[in-house]
């Protein structure tokens, strides 16, 4: 594949902002977002909304940072070093989500500096990342700030209550997510498993955009969302044109589920260190 230009030693890096929750496990989060990032040669700005507790095997916990020190790690590194593109995660609950919707306002980045907002619900073992109250404030504060929603079938269930079974439900889902407000909305269909093709789509408002990939037969896909959407964040703050950041984080993650490997007892991650080999 093609990648993302590296940046000369000694000149600074596009700088990226991941606002997530940190996996004790490494496989998700804010490591998974590091490592796509740093592997395609951009700077990594975090600002760390919740600490989690766990392993291959699930989530034990996890610990909300104070509402304060969520903002004002944004509010850092936004008035002094800038940021280019950014990715939400984990953000927990109402009174996160809502902190971070106003300081993006306040610190002038609406509509200015791309924001992908990937709408983490629960790990993929099922364990709650996300306090049901707080879907509403998703809705209503955060997705009207997005460029780019990137809801998995279980998140876009419980988002727009639509069960994604076929393309006719999938492109009705994807009407529904822009109706509240992104710029675009994406509807992956990694869990759709009606075919031996991976099939995602992007919608505008006016236009859709299918985007296929071979499904790779693995078990060990823990990060995949946080891996796509953290390679279109990164595309995007290089200048891409939306289909085609997202057609670059499909060809990404692809090959990183393709280098995915065995970690501990349950699900291993999805892998970005194949590209230290090529």
């Amino acid at each position: 594949m093609t990648y993302l230009p590296l940046p000369e030693p000694g000149t600074t890096p596009v700088r990226v902002m991941t606002i997530a929750g940190s996996d004790s496990g490494g496989g998700a989060g804010i490591q998974a977002d590091m490592r796509t990032f740093a592997l395609l040669g951009v700077h990594s700005l975090v600002a760390v909304t919740a600490v989690t507790v766990q392993n291959s095997m699930g989530v034990k916990g996890f610990h909300e940072i104070p509402l304060d020190v969520i903002a004002g790690q944004i509010e850092a590194v936004a008035t002094d070093i800038g940021v280019q593109a950014a990715k939400t995660g984990m953000l927990a609950s109402s009174d996160i989500i809502d902190t971070v919707a106003e300081v993006w306002r306040r610190q002038g980045l609406a509509g200015t500096v791309p924001l992908v907002v990937d709408p983490v619900c629960a790990s993929m073992h099922g364990d709650p990342l996300l306090h049901p109250s707080a879907l509403d404030s998703l809705r209503t504060q955060l997705f009207p700030l997005a460029t780019l929603v990137t809801p998995n079938l279980d998140e876009v269930r419980l988002l727009v209550g639509i069960d994604v079974v076929d393309d006719a439900t999938q492109r009705e889902a994807a009407r529904a997510l822009h109706a509240l407000g992104p710029q675009w909305a994406l509807v992956k269909g990694g869990h759709l498993r009606t075919s031996a093709q991976s099939s995602d789509l992007l919608f505008d408002g006016a236009e859709f955009h299918e985007f296929d990939a071979t499904r790779i037969d693995t078990g060990h896909d823990h990060g995949a969302g946080d891996t796509l959407a953290a390679a279109v964040t990164c595309a995007l703050a290089h200048g891409y044109r939306m289909p085609d950041a997202v057609a670059f984080g499909k060809r990404w993650v692809t090959e990183c589920l393709r280098a995915a490997y065995p970690l501990g007892q349950g699900h291993g991650p999805v892998s970005a260190l194949f590209r230290l080999t090529g």
